[in-house]
């Protein structure tokens, strides 16, 4: 009797704004270029799964819908999200005809359990569990990576478990590692910084990877993962992640999400941004308009100390506004009818973010962040035409799909 070949699947892992969501997307836009069939699952630990949201606005997905399958509001980790991610499995499994099989998990995703639920699976087999580390916050935070086997050491002896734990532990279980960012800090520290996290995790190799660049077709190169490296951590782990498998935000981290239909004031923004973002708050991202570039729809991207907003489009009712937009009657009509449907305030201009880091910290910086919208003696004026300061960069870069 023929053995029946099991879909080979791969796991992106790593801590929050290490670069996941760019790799993914890449290898999805190579997966449609040359042919390749491959099925996707998106995990993000906010309601608001706005990695999900920019992967089904991919052009791979949106010819395909049944490809991708979105996992929010819980860490893929957890008992509940390991259950979500089984039926979303099976679910692809019965509806597409995957080569490959690709996970992106939220940065806040412990790793063991997902490498103990594919133990004994017969549909699929896990063949890479790679952790993506950013180059750029290993060098604030831990001192181009010095420092992280210190504080984990720190940490087992005060019997504490915290984010330090989750990174290191990331790196143990992995089977490949990337390192991410590397534009962002000198050239001559990568070897230091490969050298400290060889040190966690010395049976694997160590590898640079910029704007996720990797090629699709190594993905299908590889073994299948190899359990017994990892028999003894697991032992090790098994008891103490018991105790968080049941949490759906672990490690002391905690999650607060924004919505408003009104636009930030650019100079408050970018002053908030400026007194109250630190090294606590690990990520932010979400949508959001400027008072002072309300035709266009934005994307917050927020990783350790670095902020970016890309340009993801134009906002329905910014196109209606426009006196230049080039379209027929017909077009204009069938966006106004869009428009209605929305009951926002100000068409289908909003703001909707996601904020993650330390229970410390989450309250205060999104308390601040909520200051920064208009107030309605600003909305009067914006509304007459005022001109709002803003000192955010003007080379936004646009999100090509």
């Amino acid at each position: 009797m023929n053995k029946i070949k099991k879909v080979p699947v791969v796991i992106l892992n790593g801590f929050l704004g290490s670069g996941k969501t760019t790799l993914f997307r890449s290898l999805l836009a190579q997966s449609k270029k040359k042919n390749i069939p491959v099925s996707a699952i998106v995990n993000d630990m906010s309601e608001l799964d706005v990695d999900g949201e920019l992967l089904g606005n991919t052009d791979i997905v949106e010819d395909d819908s049944s490809i991708l399958e979105s996992i929010s509001s819980c860490v893929l980790s957890s008992k509940t999200g390991i259950k979500k991610l089984d039926d979303s499995i099976q679910k692809l499994l019965r509806n597409t005809t995957p080569e490959l099989i690709i996970i992106e998990t939220s940065g806040s995703c412990h790793p063991m359990p997902l490498i103990e639920y594919f133990k004994g699976q017969n549909q699929v087999q896990l063949t890479g569990v790679f952790v993506l580390v950013d180059s750029f916050m290993l060098k604030h935070d831990f001192n181009y990576g010095e420092s992280l086997i210190p504080q984990m050491k720190g940490n087992i002896a005060e019997g504490k478990r915290d984010t330090i734990n989750l990174l290191v532990e990331q790196i143990l279980f992995c089977s490949h590692l990337f390192i991410t960012k590397t534009d962002k800090i000198e050239e001559e520290k990568l070897p230091h910084i490969a050298t400290h996290v060889q040190q966690i995790n010395p049976l694997v190799s160590v590898h640079s990877v910029l704007f996720g660049r990797l090629t699709l077709e190594s993905l299908f190169e590889l073994d299948e993962y190899n359990y017994s490296n990892v028999a003894q951590l697991t032992t090790e782990l098994e008891s103490i992640l018991e105790s968080e498998e049941n949490a759906d935000s672990p490690y002391d981290l905690a999650t607060r999400v924004i919505k408003d239909d009104r636009p930030f004031h650019p100079q408050r923004l970018w002053d908030i941004c400026h007194q109250y973002l630190d090294k606590r708050i690990y990520r932010s991202k979400g949508f959001f308009w400027l008072a002072s570039r309300d035709k266009h729809s934005l994307l917050w991207q927020q990783a350790a100390g670095g902020i970016s907003l890309e340009l993801i489009g134009s906002w329905r009712i910014g196109i209606v506004e426009d006196e230049n937009h080039n379209l027929s009657e017909m077009e204009i009509e069938q966006l106004k009818q869009m428009i209605s449907e929305k009951t926002g305030r100000f068409g289908d201009r909003h703001c909707e973010l996601t904020v993650i880091g330390d229970k410390s910290q989450v309250n205060q910086f999104t308390d601040k962040l909520n200051t920064c919208f208009l107030t309605e003696d600003e909305i009067k004026l914006w509304e007459e035409g005022y001109e709002f300061d803003d000192p955010w960069p003007k080379n936004i870069i646009e999100r090509v799909s």
